[in-house]
């Protein structure tokens, strides 16, 4: 694994052993009579360790499921046909997955989006497709028809232009490389259909900005995420993990409750589906080019009760798990522990069961309940999250910040 650290098969199954025992030590102390402040600050300890391992694994995949498009990319460039888009296509999608298990380790001001975060040029959205290149109707629109503007297309101006003006203003990051490879979707029934001859000289306008664009974005992504997998390694007195597991445990607690909290109740509920449902209009779903929010959905809801259960399985099959918020609200309130996980399921069932492709599932009529039932569930698990917060100690305020 190029820029990361892949676990072997062996090795995963080793940790998984001491990691059961250790799980089975707490279970056997936490169950006798009594819990002394030792042994809950012994749990919150492990609790905090293993959401950091999970953390930093699930942005090293995201890594390396990226340097692969990344791979598909160039190969793409280099020789521009209808097999290469795919394979490239495909590299996207596959690069969402463990990506979007990451967005529960956003909202309280972590490395991917404080002030200096760099979350608005990985996986901002919705993007205005005007701004970027011709649309239907349009075919002289976008940075990359503005020659006069802009003559030269290099990071520096992406960057620049990226959210500038307005929040569609979208220049640089998942979607707009999304844009580049699907084009607009048009289709009543599939995603966009932008044809590989967007990127051969003399087939289209612009087809060798068109692709000096996409090599750009695709580096930068890379880029920032080298810098979030560096940001919660291990073994770096400096980075922020290191910060994040010598804070006050009360604090980490509360950090990790309003990352899975906010995005269940209000980015996930209500940005990312209620939104578009509605306003009944595809523009306002996630990934809208690819029709592939139905799994970003899945993805978001999964990273949460990864970190509920302290478990997240890696593109290699092999997994990071240990003590999770579970465990630690066993031990406080066994009752509140089974609502939690009993929520969870459903917030997860539920997201399932919308239909694919998200754009139809807003509109039709057999399918609006189900989107409808999957704000719900996750509005629920959201309250439920900043309720356990309270019997753990902390106040979880599940808003978006400002």
């Amino acid at each position: 694994m190029s820029g990361a650290v892949t676990i072997p098969t062996h090795i995963g199954r080793t940790m998984h052993r001491q990691q059961t025992f250790f799980l089975a030590v707490f279970v056997l102390v936490l169950s006798s009579c009594g819990r002394s402040a030792a042994e809950r600050a012994a749990l919150e300890s492990a609790v905090i360790a293993n959401y950091v391992a999970i953390v930093h694994s699930s942005y090293e995949d995201s890594l390396t499921r990226t340097k692969q498009l990344q791979v598909a990319i160039s190969a793409f460039l280099d020789s521009p046909s209808d097999a290469t888009l795919r394979i490239t296509k495909e590299r996207w999608l596959a690069a969402r997955e463990p990506y979007g298990q990451t967005e529960a380790y956003r909202f309280y001001g972590g490395p991917i989006d404080d002030a200096d975060g760099p979350e608005g040029l990985i996986n901002a959205w919705p993007l205005d497709e005007a701004y970027v290149d011709y649309v239907e109707g349009a075919p002289r629109s976008g940075i990359l028809s503005d020659l006069s503007t802009y003559p030269t297309i290099d990071r520096d101006l992406l960057i620049s232009l990226n959210e500038a003006g307005a929040e569609e203003n979208i220049s640089v990051g998942f979607h707009a490389i999304e844009f580049l490879l699907w084009g607009q979707d048009r289709s009543v029934e599939g995603p966009g259909e932008r044809p590989y001859t967007d990127y051969v000289e003399g087939e289209a306008a612009h087809a060798e900005r068109r692709a000096r664009y996409l090599a750009i974005v695709a580096d930068l992504l890379i880029d920032n995420l080298e810098d979030m997998v560096a940001a919660w390694a291990p073994d770096d007195p400096e980075n922020y993990r290191a910060e994040f597991t010598a804070m006050d445990r009360s604090a980490a607690i509360q950090n990790i409750l309003i990352g899975i909290g906010v995005l269940s109740k209000s980015e996930l509920a209500g940005e990312r589906i209620f939104t578009a449902y509605d306003n009944q209009d595809q523009e306002d779903e996630h990934s809208c080019f690819s029709d592939n929010t139905h799994r970003d959905i899945i993805a978001n809801a999964l990273g949460i009760a990864n970190v509920f259960t302290g478990r997240y399985v890696r593109i290699d099959g092999t997994s990071v798990e240990g003590l999770g918020m579970n465990d630690l609200l066993q031990a406080v309130d066994p009752q509140s522990a089974a609502e939690l996980a009993s929520l969870i399921d459903r917030g997860l069932e539920s997201v399932r069961a919308i239909p694919a492709p998200f754009d139809r599932a807003i509109i039709d009529p057999d399918s609006r309940p189900l989107v409808l039932e999957a704000v719900y569930a996750l509005q629920d698990q959201g309250d439920k999250i900043a309720q356990v917060g309270t019997q753990l100690g902390v106040t979880i305020n599940t808003a978006l910040p400002e």
